[in-house]
């Protein structure tokens, strides 16, 4: 079941992370398990990137985190009834694009965090329904 992140998971995501960006200084997490275990502490230590984690019930500490909570509920959550896992998968990797590519961001100066140029291609999902617009640009132009 893919509910629940291990602390496998979040090595395996951060090692991609600093590969493409350089570590950071220090990283803010909560006090999930998933950070705060022992091996995610050594490997974090052993490349000298510092934990800051968020004191529990005090999530305006992320104020980040929390303004993006918030939206997830108010522009996705709220309004959709997600009948299946893989469903919720499909519609909520649909809304992060749009967020990171499209939806501008005040705090950007109503510009999006990562425009559609610095993202990398779709990988294929096995939906026509996702690859339906390109094929029928291709049909149109080909009568």
């Amino acid at each position: 079941m893919a509910r629940q992140l291990k602390h496998e998971d979040v090595l395996a995501a951060l090692a991609d992370l600093f590969i493409a960006r350089g570590p950071p200084a220090n990283i803010r997490s909560d006090n999930g398990s998933e950070f705060i275990a022992t091996a995610v502490q050594k490997w974090l230590a052993q490349i000298g990137v510092k934990t800051l984690y968020i004191t529990p019930a005090s999530p305006w500490e992320n104020g980040y985190n929390e303004s993006f909570n918030g939206s997830l509920r108010d522009e996705l959550l709220n309004g959709e009834i997600f009948y299946s896992l893989a469903e919720a998968k499909v519609l909520i990797e649909a809304w992060r694009r749009h967020y990171n590519t499209i939806r501008p961001h005040s705090s950007l100066g109503y510009r999006p965090p990562a425009p559609e140029t610095a993202s990398p291609p779709l990988p294929p999902s096995g939906s026509a329904t996702l690859h339906l617009q390109a094929a029928m640009a291709t049909e149109a132009t080909m009568h």
